[in-house]
């Protein structure tokens, strides 16, 4: 099968590896340092299972060519430039799985209800993506990996709880997702399907809701963030505001906050939105945060706890010249 990741930075890089890993045709969609790297010496993964080396290849679109499947793992800021240029890798029955965080694009197409259909244009200006792909080609997707690059060509993953979860927008069954997730296994990463994508977008989207905007502020990984009792007390309330956003949505699910605060405690790990503040690169403000409580106005849940921190955070983002709303 060949697959194509488009977006090799620290999520994309590990993805491909693991998809090579597994036996999949594997090709990269990258740019700068980290492709003439991966073009001149492959793309090598430290994690915990080892290091691993593989050679992928490494281009734009028109130089991989037509794929059976491609994983989009850019950042949401990206997604114009994704709808621009991602024709030459598709065929008719492409398969294009969007492993983001955030609220995705397509987040009420084939969703029933109310708001079926409902647009998102803070995510997907002009209908860029859904003109480009289609909602036919379109298979969501939630990947939990923490992991940086260290170096072009590199990446480090820094614990061995790593996942990519696929699925319909329509709760069918998905032999596309079950296929793309075999090789994911193979790899060494679990790729996992799922009837229900909505609410594994909302419960990865709890954490980078509750607990980026306080990174930002504090300019710490997890741990320094959650050190003080009282910023961990208001991510909980955050996390809690979370929840409710999702349950009145229809996708509510039961977590251990104290267990999940206790784990998140322990990890030096920054999340990618302070590492893009650190870098200087365009923020994932409006995924993460914004259309979240958009969605919250939408259905009538009042979150106080995350509208001063996401205010904050979009302050500060915007003051960094790395968002303009």
């Amino acid at each position: 099968m060949k697959i194509c990741v488009f977006g090799a930075g620290a999520i994309g890089g590990h993805v491909a590896a693991r998809l090579a890993l597994g036996g999949a045709e594997t090709s990269v969609v990258a740019r700068g340092a980290q492709l003439a790297a991966i073009q001149r010496k492959g793309l090598t993964i430290t994690a915990p299972d080892g290091t691993h080396t593989v050679q992928v290849t490494a281009g734009d679109a028109a130089t991989v060519g037509p794929q059976d499947a491609v994983i989009v793992t850019v950042k949401a800021p990206s997604l114009p430039q994704v709808a621009e240029a991602i024709a030459p890798l598709l065929k008719p029955d492409t398969t294009v799985a969007f492993v983001m965080n955030g609220i995705p694009w397509w987040y009420f197409d084939r969703h029933g209800g109310e708001f079926d259909g409902r647009r998102l244009p803070a995510v997907d200006p002009g209908d860029a993506v859904r003109s480009a792909i289609g909602i036919g080609r379109t298979l969501g997707g939630v990947v939990y990996s923490a992991c940086t690059v260290t170096e072009p060509g590199h990446v480090h993953v820094e614990h061995a709880n790593n996942r990519v979860i696929l699925g319909e927008m329509d709760g069918s069954d998905s032999p596309r997702a079950e296929a793309i997730a075999a090789y994911l296994t193979k790899g060494g990463i679990s790729g996992e399907v799922t009837r229900q994508i909505r609410r594994e977008v909302w419960m990865k989207l709890m954490g980078n809701l509750s607990q980026g905007p306080f990174t930002i502020l504090s300019r710490q990984g997890m741990a320094g963030t959650l050190a003080d009792p009282a910023v961990r007390a208001t991510v909980r309330r955050a996390m809690q505001e979370s929840m409710a956003i999702a349950a009145a949505l229809g996708q509510g699910f039961e977590f251990d906050l104290d267990k999940r605060l206790a784990g998140s405690a322990r990890l030096a790990h920054k999340p990618s939105i302070l590492q893009d503040l650190e870098l200087g690169r365009p923020m994932e403000v409006d995924a993460l945060f914004r259309v979240p409580l958009e969605l919250a106005r939408l259905a009538s849940v009042e979150t106080p706890t995350l509208d001063l921190f996401v205010a904050l955070a979009t302050q500060a983002a915007a003051a960094a010249g790395l968002y303009r709303g």
